[in-house]
C-alpha cells in the first residue's frame, strides 16, 4: 500500500479548475431560496467579480506562458495549453450558468418583489420621454463617439470599461462613409437609473443605462442610420510585473506600473448575444484574441454593476438580519486593555465578535505615556483607515511608530502607496518588508514601559487590518502578553525592517524558514500516534490546499491511519476518497453569509494537542515566498474555544457545506433521517453575538 508512487499526477486536482469549482459554489448561493432574495443577487455580482479576476491573474498567466513557451506544469501535470482548454469549457459553462441564474430566477423573484429592470420594449410613452431627458442631460454631454476609419484607428479599451461597437450606413457631415464606430461609457457614469415614482410601478423601478443609450444612440450620429448597437467589454491581464533587484524605489516603481494595468494584454471579450458574428469576429481581431475568448452573453456584460441594487433599494426583510458583534466577557467593562492583557490572552472571533477592541489597543497605546513605540504590519486596510489616522497620531504625538506595508497587495497597490506616503509625512518608519518576499504576516506590536521594566503586547491575526473586512470576513485574532511570543514577533520585525541573520523563534512558526517544515513535522508526528494507537487526527481549516509536499504529507497521514477532516473554503488540489492514498481525509468547503478566511490547524497529539492560528494557506507562494506566521493558542480554554468554533462547527455542519468528491465535484450536503440541521455560521451568530 505505501509503495504508492504519491507524486502521481493522478492524485492531484488542478488549481484553476478547482477555483472555478468554487465560483461555482458562490454562484449556487444565488440559487438558494432560503436566502435572502437582495443577498442572492449579490452572491451573483461575486461571482463574476471572482471570475473577472480569474481572467485578469490565472487566465493571463496561462495565456503567458503559452505564448512564451514555458512548461511549467503543476503537481497534476497539466500544461499551460491543456489547462486553457479546460477552464475554458468550464468558464464557458459558468457564465451561462450566470445569466440563466439572473435571467430566469432573480429577475422574476425581484420583479415579484416589486424591484423591476424595465425594459426599453416596457417603456410607457411618459417613461420613454424621462429617459431621453435623462440621456440629453446626464449621458450626451459626456460621451465622445468614436468614429472608425483610417484617421481615426480603433480606440484603446479600458480594462472591464462598458462599451458599444455601432454599425452605421451613410455618410456625415465630412462626406466619410464610416461603417463602425465605438461609444464608450464613461466609468462616473452610473449603470443603473432609477424611475420616478410617479413614472413607475413602484419605489424600485430601474433602467439600465445599456438601454438608455440603446435607445438613443443615433443622436451621436447624426444624419447617419445605425443598424446595431452592441455592448462589449474587455478584460484584460492586470499583473503587475515590478523587478525588485533591479530598482531603487519600490514605491516609486509601482507608481509607475499602476496607470499601465488598465492596458495589459486582452484576455477575454465579452459582447451581447445579439452580436452579430461579423461584428464579434471584428472586435476579437483588434485585439488579437480567439473564438475560444469570446463569451456572448444574453444581458449586460458587467454583471457585477448590479450590486448596485443592493445599496439602492432599501428593503431590510430581503437582506440579512443586522446583528451586533460582541465583546469578549474580559473586555465589556474594562477601561485599561492593557490590564486585561496582562491578566490572560484575549481570543478575538471575528465578525461575531467586534473588531472594536483591536482599535482601542492600538489607540490606547497611542495616548499613553508610558508607550514607547507600536509597531504594525499592513496588507489590505482601506484608505480611510481608523488603525492608520491613530498610527498618524501616534507618530505625531512622538511615539516611535514602524509600519510595514506590503506595497505588492494586489489589486491594493494604490491605496497602500497612499498610506504610506501619509505615514512617512507624519514622521513613522515605513519600510516595504523584504526584497522578493510579500508581508502577508498580520503583526501588531505595542513595546511599553512598566515599573522600569520593557514588556511588549501583541496581536496577531488570520485576517487584515481592516474594520470592513472584520464585519464580513470569519477570522481569528489574538491579544497576548506572552514573554516568549512577544519576543518571537520583536525578533519578525527586526528581520522586516533591518538586516542580519535569522534568529530562532520559539514559539511562532515563520515562513519561508519554519512554518513549512513545522506542518510537515506535526502530521508526521501524527503518523506516530496512529501507529501507537494513539488516535491520530487532524483538522485544518484554510482557504487553499495546493502545496504538493503537504498533500503528499497528508496522504502518508492518511495511509497510515490519522483521520484527517479539511475545511478549505477555495482551491483544494488534494484528491480525497482514493483507496490506498486518501480514504481517511475528508475536504469540506463552507460557504455562507460570511466569507470563511480563518487558518486554523489542529494536531491532536497524543494527550497534549497543539492549536496553531495562521495568516498563511497551504500553497507554495504562503511557505516560499512570503513572509507568514502561525502562532499557539496555549491557555487551555481558549484553544478548547478555537477547536469548538473553528473546527468542529465546521465539521459538523450540513447545511452550508459542500464535500469534495475523489473525481474533484462537490456535492452539497443535506440533513438525512433525524439529523438536525446545522449551520456553523447561524450558530455562531448565535452564541457569540450581542442582542
Amino acid at each position: 500500500m505505501n509503495d504508492i508512487d504519491l507524486t502521481n499526477p493522478e492524485l492531484y486536482l488542478n488549481r484553476e479548475l478547482s477555483l472555478l469549482g468554487f465560483n461555482q459554489r458562490v454562484l449556487e448561493l444565488a440559487k438558494q431560496e432560503n436566502m435572502p432574495l437582495l443577498e442572492r443577487l449579490r452572491y451573483l455580482c461575486i461571482s463574476s467579480t471572482n471570475l473577472d479576476e480569474f481572467f485578469e491573474i490565472r487566465v493571463a498567466g496561462l495565456k503567458q506562458q503559452l505564448a512564451l513557451g514555458v512548461s511549467n506544469p503543476g503537481a497534476d501535470g497539466l500544461s499551460a495549453g491543456e489547462q486553457l482548454a479546460r477552464v475554458g469549457q468550464c468558464a464557458h459553462d459558468l457564465v451561462d450558468d450566470q445569466y440563466s441564474t439572473l435571467n430566469d430566477i432573480l429577475i422574476p423573484a425581484l420583479a415579484e418583489a416589486n424591484i423591476r429592470f424595465v425594459r426599453r420594449t416596457q417603456w410607457t410613452s411618459d417613461q420613454a420621454a424621462w429617459v431621453k431627458e435623462f440621456f440629453n442631460m446626464e449621458l450626451l454631454p459626456v460621451l465622445s463617439p468614436l468614429g472608425l476609419d483610417p484617421a481615426h484607428p480603433f480606440p484603446r479599451i479600458l480594462n472591464k470599461s462598458l462599451n458599444f461597437i455601432v454599425t452605421l450606413e451613410g455618410k456625415d457631415a465630412f462626406g466619410r462613409e464610416s461603417r463602425m464606430a465605438v461609444v464608450q461609457a464613461p466609468r462616473s457614469l452610473p449603470r443603473l437609473a432609477r424611475l420616478p415614482r410617479e413614472l413607475a410601478k413602484g419605489d424600485h423601478d430601474f433602467v439600465f443605462l445599456s438601454s438608455i443609450l440603446h435607445a438613443h444612440v443615433g443622436e451621436l450620429f447624426q444624419g447617419m442610420k445605425v443598424t446595431g448597437c452592441y455592448q462589449f467589454r474587455l478584460t484584460r491581464n492586470s499583473d503587475l510585473f515590478v523587478h525588485e533587484e533591479e530598482i531603487d524605489d519600490l514605491l516609486m516603481a509601482l507608481e509607475g506600473e499602476l496607470p499601465q494595468r488598465n492596458y495589459g494584454e486582452a484576455v477575454r471579450l465579452e459582447v451581447a448575444d445579439n452580436c452579430p458574428d461579423k461584428v464579434a469576429d471584428f472586435l476579437l481581431r483588434q485585439f488579437k484574441l480567439g473564438r475560444e475568448d469570446l463569451y456572448q452573453v444574453n444581458g449586460l456584460v458587467n454583471l457585477n454593476r448590479l450590486m448596485a441594487v443592493h445599496e439602492l433599494v432599501d428593503r431590510p426583510d430581503l437582506k440579512f438580519p443586522p446583528f451586533v458583534p460582541a465583546l469578549p466577557p474580559s473586555l465589556t467593562s474594562a477601561s485599561d486593555i492593557f490590564h486585561t492583557i496582562r491578566r490572560g490572552d484575549v481570543l478575538l472571533h471575528h465578525p461575531y465578535q467586534s473588531f472594536v477592541p483591536v482599535v482601542e489597543f492600538i489607540r490606547q497605546a497611542a495616548r499613553d505615556p508610558n508607550v514607547l513605540a507600536i509597531k504594525q504590519t499592513l496588507y489590505r486596510t482601506g484608505v480611510r483607515s481608523q488603525l492608520v489616522d491613530i498610527l498618524v497620531e501616534a507618530a505625531q504625538a512622538g511615539k516611535e511608530v514602524t509600519v510595514v506595508i506590503e506595497l505588492r497587495a494586489r489589486f491594493d497597490e494604490e491605496a497602500n502607496i497612499q498610506l504610506a506616503n501619509r505615514l512617512q509625512d507624519a514622521g513613522a518608519h515605513v519600510t516595504y518588508g523584504v526584497v522578493g518576499y510579500k508581508t502577508h504576516a498580520k503583526l501588531l506590536m505595542v513595546v511599553r514601559r512598566e515599573k522600569s521594566q520593557i514588556k511588549r503586547y501583541v496581536h496577531l491575526g488570520t485576517g487584515n487590518y481592516h474594520a470592513g473586512t472584520a464585519r464580513a470576513y470569519t477570522d481569528l485574532g489574538l491579544l497576548t502578553a506572552d514573554k516568549v511570543v512577544g519576543e518571537d514577533v520583536h525578533k519578525i520585525f527586526q528581520q522586516l525592517t533591518g538586516l542580519g541573520k535569522v534568529s530562532k523563534l520559539r514559539k511562532l512558526l515563520q515562513s519561508p524558514f519554519t512554518l513549512h517544515s513545522g506542518m510537515i513535522e506535526r502530521i508526521d508526528r501524527e503518523i506516530e500516534h496512529a501507529k501507537a494507537n494513539r488516535g491520530g487526527r487532524i483538522i485544518a481549516r484554510m482557504n487553499s490546499l495546493i502545496e504538493p509536499r503537504l498533500v503528499q504529507a497528508l496522504y502518508r497521514a492518511s495511509q497510515g491511519g490519522v483521520k484527517i477532516d479539511l475545511v478549505v473554503r477555495g482551491i483544494c488540489s488534494l484528491r480525497p476518497g482514493v483507496p490506498g492514498v486518501s480514504e481517511n481525509i475528508q475536504v469540506r468547503s463552507v460557504m455562507g453569509r460570511f466569507l470563511e478566511h480563518s487558518r486554523v490547524f489542529y494536531f491532536k497529539n497524543g494527550d497534549t494537542p497543539e492549536v496553531f492560528l495562521s495568516s498563511a494557506d497551504w500553497m507554495q507562494r504562503n511557505f516560499f515566498r512570503r513572509v507568514e506566521t502561525a502562532f499557539p493558542v496555549d491557555h487551555p480554554d481558549l484553544r478548547e474555544r478555537v477547536l469548538n468554533e473553528s473546527l468542529l462547527a465546521y465539521v459538523a455542519d450540513n447545511t452550508q457545506t459542500w464535500v469534495l468528491q475523489s473525481d474533484g465535484t462537490y456535492q452539497r450536503l443535506k440533513p438525512t433521517g433525524n439529523q438536525k440541521p446545522r449551520s456553523a455560521q447561524q450558530e455562531l451568530l448565535e452564541l457569540l453575538t450581542g442582542p
